[in-house]
């Protein structure tokens, strides 16, 4: 077998692209989308009639509700696609906005609903605030389950897995990012790489004390990024980085598992806002890389909306 095939043995994959060719390429079982995903699809020809068809049949609502018509739109074609599930994101300048978010979320699922699709087959993609957690609490209550990302750090993912978050998305890649500036290096050996070492506390955390979270590891900058995590719940992952595990037979050890979990010296992080605040406050990396991709993601929505004016 090749990689791809030997991680699908212990870890669900998904595949991290609005890309419909490269989803049917590899076979994921569900898939996530972000505006910077989407804003990059929009513009290649093979998704323009997509556009077009969301424009012609909706261009006279409010410009919000095109948008999300078009994110439901993706994510329609994706769900045929895929057997799973499809992650669609709520607009990022809302992030610090419990109601706003629970609308919006809210919102998304009638659309989808609408299409006949159940709300089993959605994610709704939420960053890791305090904020979004507490949206996420009250939509999770609601049956409507939550993929929190932009997650950096122990104190986030133990407030998602309090509040019964259905998933969550540690960003590896991001968090190697952060350090090899920090720490002016190159490169880091799989195992010691801070990402990685990031996504092993939370699994451990989680399968040690008992949370039903499952732990998504995400935004991959390399093969032995995502080899290091064989085991993991999820991993989701690039068109690039899924053709790089396809081309090779390499062996792909399954790393980690709840017996390894059992292993590990853990602690239980009860957080009440304050101290959720605090120890987000104390970790420098995970407080800039969340306020950065807010901003980033927030950006693209901004651009996506621009180019349906345009249109």
């Amino acid at each position: 077998m090749n990689q791809l095939e030997q991680l699908k043995q212990y870890t669900i994959v998904v595949a991290d692209t609005g890309d419909f060719e490269s989803m049917r390429a590899f076979a994921p079982r569900d898939a996530t989308t972000n505006p910077s995903l989407i804003l990059k699809a929009v513009q290649q020809d093979a998704y323009k009639p997509l556009l077009e068809r969301t424009l012609r049949d909706h261009g006279q609502e409010p410009l919000d509700l095109v948008i999300d018509r078009l994110l439901v739109a993706f994510g329609l074609e994706i769900l045929q696609i895929v057997p799973g599930r499809v992650s669609t994101e709520v607009d990022a300048r809302l992030s610090f906005d419990v109601a706003a978010t629970v609308a919006k979320a809210h919102e998304l699922i009638a659309l989808y609903e609408a299409a006949n699709v159940s709300r089993e087959r959605v994610l709704i993609k939420i960053a890791a605030t305090w904020e979004g957690i507490k949206a996420a609490e009250i939509l999770e209550r609601e049956g409507i389950h939550c993929n929190l990302t932009l997650l950096f750090s122990l104190a986030q993912a133990m407030a998602c897995a309090e509040a019964g978050v259905t998933l969550i998305s540690p960003f590896v890649g991001r968090i190697t990012d952060w350090y090899k500036k920090a720490e002016n290096k190159t490169a880091y050996e799989p195992a010691n790489d801070p990402g990685v070492q990031s996504v092993k506390s939370i699994y451990a955390a989680f399968k040690k004390l008992g949370y039903q979270t499952e732990v998504m590891g995400a935004s991959f900058r390399n093969i032995g990024q995502i080899i290091e995590l064989a085991g993991c719940d999820l991993l989701t992952i690039s068109p690039q980085l899924l053709a790089e595990l396809q081309q090779s037979d390499a062996p792909v050890p399954c790393k980690l598992n709840p017996e390894w979990a059992a292993t590990q010296t853990v602690e239980d992080h009860i957080l009440d806002e304050s101290r959720f605040r605090w120890q987000l406050n104390e970790d420098a990396m995970a407080t800039e890389k969340l306020a950065e991709g807010i901003r980033v993601f927030a950006a693209d929505a901004v651009k996506l909306e621009k180019l349906i004016q345009q249109k």
